[in-house]
């Protein structure tokens, strides 16, 4: 993800937290909160419980890289922070895939985009 698309600064963290949403899944727990601005920013939780630091940046890696792929279907102007729990080190990548969905969905931050015509 590019730096403009990620949330770096504890205070924007907090104001997840403190002032958003979120959502439960077995895997992760979604906190969503709008920004002013017409970009998502994306913000990614370890806790040190969950294993050393090698641990900790692998399974915020693969979180990463499961919202990276979906990253053009998040509605602009979000921030959006995943908490990982401890799930996500045995889940599948089809698991994960789909808790992000999932969780973007119940948020209601999935963009639905118009379906194609079909050529019949």
């Amino acid at each position: 993800m590019q730096r403009s698309q990620r949330l770096r600064q504890a205070r924007d963290f907090r104001r997840v937290r403190e002032g958003g949403r979120s959502w439960p899944h077995s895997l992760l727990i979604l906190g969503v909160t709008p920004n002013r601005t017409q970009n998502t920013r994306c913000g990614f939780v370890v806790s040190k419980a969950l294993g050393n630091a090698v641990k900790r940046n692998r399974l915020k890696r693969r979180v990463r890289e499961a919202v990276r792929l979906v990253y053009g279907q998040i509605k602009p102007g979000w921030d959006v922070v995943f908490v990982i729990r401890t799930g996500v080190a045995s889940a599948s990548w089809e698991q994960l895939q789909r808790a992000v969905h999932q969780l973007l969905t119940k948020a209601n931050v999935w963009r639905v985009l118009p379906a194609t015509p079909s050529k019949e």
